[in-house]
């Protein structure tokens, strides 16, 4: 079977398309057919290819931390890993690591401020780039196939367009930089496509957290291309994703590994999963 010589499937789509949904229905496709995977959803701290809540550091930066947070030192320590030239802090472990105490305000600061989507897009490019060729050294000797969400399209377009404006020559760049790294693991994308987005972004706000929604809004109102277009409210977020939907469909039809659309806008499970079984055969 083909399949079995695809190393990586990821799967892509706009918020409130059914992401999250389709990567968990291709897991189980994939586990049907019995080929060992590894499903690796948005928000994953332990994500191989990607960085989520982790903080990157110079030798001189880093040093600096741990003089100045003396009494955090152990635990620092305890939670970096040193490569790139640098020393990345995972901050979600450090932080869980204090249990119930809460770390000063000078250190959470330095630790968002060195966030690698925090960081200029030339060094976020830089670091990304290389972790994915980490990944892929690894992944391409493995038994398993790895399956990502978001984490190829959506990632370079969010900090690219939505936080910096960068043009999408930048951006498609970016990714295509990325497509050429895992060639070797025969990967396949799925984009999750929505009829009407307003329609299925509405939809994510009922079924998510108030929490979730106000920093969506907060974040593709307040970064670069944001301001730069004036938009505001939750119309003006709907207008940011519009333009998102653009530059991914034109990525989407760049990119060269196989690839496939699916329609998830009715929201059926049953079909929605038949489809996808249908198109991975094909």
């Amino acid at each position: 079977m083909e399949l079995a010589n695809t190393k990586l499937i990821l799967v892509e789509g706009l918020p409130g398309s059914g992401k999250s949904t389709t990567a968990q229905l291709t897991n189980d496709i994939l586990s049907e057919m019995n080929i060992n995977t590894q499903l690796f959803l948005e928000g994953n701290k332990d994500h191989p290819a990607d960085y989520d809540a982790i903080s990157y550091f110079t030798k001189e930066e880093f040093n600096h931390i741990l003089d100045q947070f003396n009494d955090f030192k152990e635990l620092l320590i305890k939670h970096t890993e040193e490569q790139a030239n640098g020393y990345f802090l995972s901050s979600y472990r450090i932080r869980k690591g204090l249990g119930d105490l809460l770390l000063p305000e000078p250190l959470e600061k330095k630790l968002w401020d060195k966030d690698v989507y925090e960081l200029p897009l030339d060094k976020h490019i830089e670091l990304i780039t290389e972790k994915w060729k980490s990944f892929c050294e690894k992944a391409v000797n493995s038994e398993d196939t790895y399956i990502f969400e978001c984490c190829f399209i959506q990632n370079p377009v969010t900090i690219g367009m939505v936080k910096y404006g960068a043009s999408d020559e930048i951006v498609m760049s970016f990714v295509n930089r990325l497509a050429s790294i895992i060639e070797p693991l025969n990967p396949i994308l799925i984009y999750v496509e929505q009829k009407d987005i307003q329609k299925s972004f509405k939809k994510a706000i009922q079924e998510r957290s108030k929490e979730w929604f106000t920093s969506f809004l907060d974040y593709y109102n307040n970064q670069v291309y944001g301001k730069f277009h004036g938009v505001n409210g939750l119309e003006g977020t709907l207008t940011v994703l519009e333009s998102r939907r653009q530059l991914e469909s034109k990525i989407f039809d760049i990119i060269k590994m196989k690839k496939f659309k699916v329609d998830n806008s009715e929201f059926d499970f049953d079909s929605h999963k038949k489809n996808i079984l249908h198109k991975l055969k094909l």
